[in-house]
């Protein structure tokens, strides 16, 4: 596929599939989501159901299927206050994830603290109750191994239920989108986001393809760390963390490791005007069909039904 069409079309998908952004405001005052009319007609769609969902699944501890295409049973849910973290957004009541991944941001919290000088982190999305898809932002985020860290260092004092709702995460991203902004991207960053990739688990972090840019710049020593920072769409004011498959979760859908060394030498394309710049595509995209049961792995259908897991 041409360069451009491919930009077009991946811009198309991911747009289509949302983003919960980082800046993105919550709701003091979320509104319990109506019945639906028809829950076990076929053709609902999966985020309806599982949206629904506002405690974990009574089952045994499970991750079934792929980042964007499952759900997890037996979640844990992500404490709203730690000594160095404090989570975000809780109208969303998406700090729900593996117990690895919520045992991962405490450390990584405690180690924000105390190599990069942070308060803490805030924690944005982590994932639903139940994982599967969600009403509004991620594409990802279904199996509770996926968890957004904002780049806005937590302040040193407890933030009111108001701010976690209205607070918005800082820009690190010049506007001609080229490189990060000196003024509020810091080493202090690089060390946090340094600290998460040297995670074990860890196969992934996304960023901005100019934090990316500025990381391969600063990094000294040992740069094997940057092989698992990759750029991606979206994320200029928080980074995502990828955990791998646990160990025997024979139901979890993986991804391989990334080639290619450290990354730094094939960023000319991001910076590139079709993807800086794309043009407004002669057509207007298709609508993406928004994901049905069956199309997620069969065994979502129990963690789905299952009675409430106890509070």
């Amino acid at each position: 596929m041409h360069a451009r069409l491919m930009t077009t079309a991946l811009l198309a998908l991911f747009l289509s599939a949302g983003m919960a952004q980082a800046q993105d405001k919550g709701s003091l005052t979320p509104q319990p989501l109506p019945p639906l009319a028809s829950p076990d007609d076929p053709a609902t769609p999966a985020r309806e159901l599982f949206a629904r969902k506002l405690l974990p699944a009574a089952l045994p501890l499970e991750v079934i299927g792929s980042y964007s295409k499952g759900c997890i049973a037996g979640a844990q849910q992500m404490p709203i206050n730690g000594d160095t973290w404090q989570v975000m957004r809780l109208s969303r009541n998406r700090n729900w994830g593996h117990p690895a991944l919520i045992a991962l941001l405490k450390r990584l919290s405690a180690k924000a603290h105390k190599d990069a000088g942070w308060p803490g982190i805030l924690v944005g999305d982590i994932g639903q109750p139940r994982g599967g898809p969600a009403l509004s932002g991620h594409a990802s985020h279904q199996i509770g191994l996926d968890a957004d860290i904002w780049l806005t260092p937590m302040p040193a004092h407890r933030l009111s239920r108001n701010d976690r709702e209205e607070m918005s995460a800082v820009m690190m991203v010049r506007p001609d989108r080229l490189d990060i902004d000196p003024r509020v991207f810091t080493s202090s960053h690089l060390a946090v986001i340094r600290d998460a990739a040297r995670e074990p688990s860890v196969q992934r972090i996304f960023v901005n393809a100019a934090i990316k840019k500025a990381l391969c710049r600063q990094a000294k020593g040992d740069r094997s760390w940057l092989s698992k920072v990759r750029p991606w769409w979206g994320h200029d004011y928080h980074f995502h963390i990828r955990m791998r498959c646990p160990e025997g979760a024979s139901e979890c859908q993986g991804q391989k490791d990334q080639e290619g060394g450290d990354g730094c030498g094939d960023l000319g394309y991001w910076f590139s005007n079709a993807v800086l710049h794309p043009p407004p595509p002669k057509e207007p995209p298709k609508p993406v069909q928004p994901t049905t049961m069956a199309q997620l792995p069969p065994a979502c259908r129990a963690v789905l039904d299952a009675p409430d897991a106890k509070p």
